[in-house]
């Protein structure tokens, strides 16, 4: 009988588990070598699909190259922002008390950049608050221009902020020296966005005529402009160049602008930076504010004060303290009806309430009265927004309160009272009798949590409380978050 095959097949068994020589068992190191490899492998991207991430293992971000080690991925603050404000020697002490409003010198990051330094006495005459100064590098002299020679300088604020090269710069945000800026919400805005992408982030005008004649493309520097840090490397890089292809233009924001649309970025548009490129009263526009967070103000020595019977800077710091008390709800509309008194009321949070004598949809009174004028032709439009009549019957006008007092209740909530405007106007209807029948109106609400304006946005409800009861000539108010099928009608 043969044993050859079965010897042959207990000799290859044995090769595999006893090696007769030192190449035999170099092979087999590297044949358990693979297997191990490949079993690993197999192991790591089974692991990596269908077993959930332990919460304790985190990779280690990437840092921001000049953040000082901070990460990135971080939430946008104040502290990423630095302001570039457009000034001059000859405008700054008399508009520099609107930085004063908003600036925090120990928060706050910019400069303002002037074509000569004050000097040292001038630095401190109206206000204990001062922005820091730079002087404009002396280039801005040697370009071509047709008809603003300092709209070159202010161009290149943005040029000049760059080069300072401060660590941690994620904006540069540019203005002039009578913008004012309400800076929570402008963070909150910016936080929407990747700062690591390429924005241009601002407003149009007002008035038809202004945009016609510049751009709708452009965000208008009064009101302010956002410029993400990539976005301002790549322009700082063509900018001398550019501004001399484009000396024609009027101004410095066209001049941003039309570089701007050579590295290809649009403009992204966002209602809360008002140019108010109007003339007049800016009240219909402030108590009709859009449902956005209010980022800036401008042009405010060319309008009215916002509030009746006080200075520009007295009316602005009483707004303020109903802005530091909710900054995000600052200016909020919402409304509310009294049917059996066919009343309509309209909420301007922080600011201004309207009670009208007659019943209003939500689609009438959430359009702003028309009580101001075009920009450059002083006429009652185009503006870039619908608008309602000032009503010329006193009978039809509505009743105007204005910002009293602001109490903080609790860490979570606010109180606000608002006291009836005096008007030489009189209308002797019942309607109209009743309604100036409340003198004091008083707003409770709770605080806008810091994420509000980080979801889909949505006008807030409002109610008369004690069933509409007048009582020592006062009627209250409450504004909370609409009810899930609540919808805002009469």
């Amino acid at each position: 009988m043969s044993h050859g095959p079965i010897h042959g097949s207990l000799k290859s068994s044995v090769f595999f588990v006893y090696p007769e020589n030192l190449r035999d068992i170099l092979v087999l190191l590297a044949r358990i070598t693979l297997l191990v490899f490949m079993v690993s492998s197999i192991s790591i991207v089974l692991y990596a699909a269908f077993i959930p991430q332990s919460p304790f293992i985190r990779v280690k971000p990437v840092l921001n190259r000049d953040s000082g080690g901070e990460p990135d991925t971080a939430p946008t603050n104040i502290s990423h922002i630095l302001f570039g404000i457009g000034g001059s020697l000859k405008t700054w002490e008399a508009r520099r008390v609107y930085s004063s409003l908003w600036w925090h010198p120990t928060i706050t990051r910019g400069f303002v950049w002037l074509d000569d330094m004050p000097l040292k006495n001038q630095d401190h005459n109206r206000t204990n608050i001062s922005v820091p100064h730079r002087l404009s590098s002396p280039d801005w002299t040697k370009f071509k221009f047709s008809s603003s020679r300092s709209a070159v300088r202010i161009a290149r604020i943005i040029r000049d902020s760059f080069n300072e090269k401060l660590p941690n710069v994620r904006w540069f945000v540019m203005g002039d020296d009578d913008t004012m800026y309400f800076t929570e919400n402008l963070v909150s805005v910016l936080a929407k966005y990747d700062h690591r992408q390429m924005w241009y982030i601002g407003g149009n005008s007002e008035s038809v005529e202004q945009d016609t004649k510049h751009s709708y493309g452009m965000a208008f520097g009064g009101g302010g402009f956002a410029v993400s840090y990539p976005l301002a490397e790549k322009l700082v890089r063509i900018l001398d160049g550019c501004l001399d292809r484009y000396y024609y233009f009027y101004g410095s924001d066209q001049r941003i602008w039309a570089c701007i649309s050579e590295i290809g970025v649009p403009l992204t548009i966002h209602p809360g930076f008002h140019q108010l490129d109007i003339r007049g009263n800016p009240y219909g526009i402030l108590a009709g504010h859009p449902v956005a967070p209010l980022v800036s103000l401008h042009h405010l020595d060319a309008v009215a004060p916002i509030l009746p019977n006080r200075t520009r800077t007295d009316a602005l710091k009483t707004l303020l303290e109903a802005y530091r008390a909710d900054p995000h709800r600052i200016l909020q509309q919402s409304f509310a009806y009294d049917t059996k008194r066919k009343w309509s009321v309209l909420v301007a949070w922080g600011y201004s309430i309207q009670i009208h004598p007659l019943l209003l949809t939500p689609f009438e009174l959430q359009k702003p009265l028309q009580t101001f004028k075009t920009w450059r032709s002083s006429r009652n439009g185009p503006f870039t927004f619908n608008t309602r009549p000032w009503p010329p019957d006193p009978c039809k006008q509505p009743v105007l309160y204005f910002l009293d007092r602001v109490d903080e209740v609790g860490m979570a909530g606010t109180r606000t009272s608002y006291k009836m405007a005096q008007t030489e106007q009189k209308c002797n209807s019942t309607e109209h009798t009743n309604v100036m029948a409340v003198t004091h109106i008083t707003v409770s609400s709770l605080k806008m949590p810091p994420d509000y304006w980080q979801k889909a946005p949505q006008r807030q409800c409002c109610e008369i409380l004690d069933h509409g009861k007048i009582k020592d000539d006062s009627l209250r108010i409450r504004v909370r978050k609409c009810r899930k099928w609540e919808n805002i009608s009469f």
